[in-house]
């Protein structure tokens, strides 16, 4: 498991990332992100819906609510304009700090 304040910091970018693909719903986001992790990362819905809610109070997710195929009516996130350039930024943010890891690890010896 990943530490509290990892998980916080990805939330934003995961999202995004997750929204540029298309449209979801919460729980949706939650079982993508604990799938594509092995896991590793285990969003409760007590933690993603309230931040759904400020990335819609900034502006970068829209969210509408529809009936689901059992008859329940479910809110559907995507990404705004300001969303989609927020996920460009990020993902540039998130690259960097990627690349910069990889090039420092590389120079570390493997233990045994």
């Amino acid at each position: 498991m990943l530490s509290k304040e990892l998980i916080a910091a990805s939330t934003k970018p995961l999202v995004l990332a997750i929204l540029s693909r298309g449209e979801s719903y919460g729980y949706e986001l939650i079982r993508e992100v604990k799938e594509l992790s092995g896991d590793k990362i285990q969003w409760s819905e007590g933690m993603l819906y309230p931040f759904l809610h400020w990335m819609e109070q900034e502006k970068l997710i829209e969210s509408e609510w529809r009936p689901s195929e059992t008859g329940r009516k479910r809110k559907y996130y995507r990404l705004s304009n300001k969303g989609r350039e927020e996920h460009d930024t990020e993902r540039a943010r998130w690259l960097t700090v990627h690349e910069t890891l990889v090039k420092l690890w590389e120079l570390k010896p493997h233990s045994t």
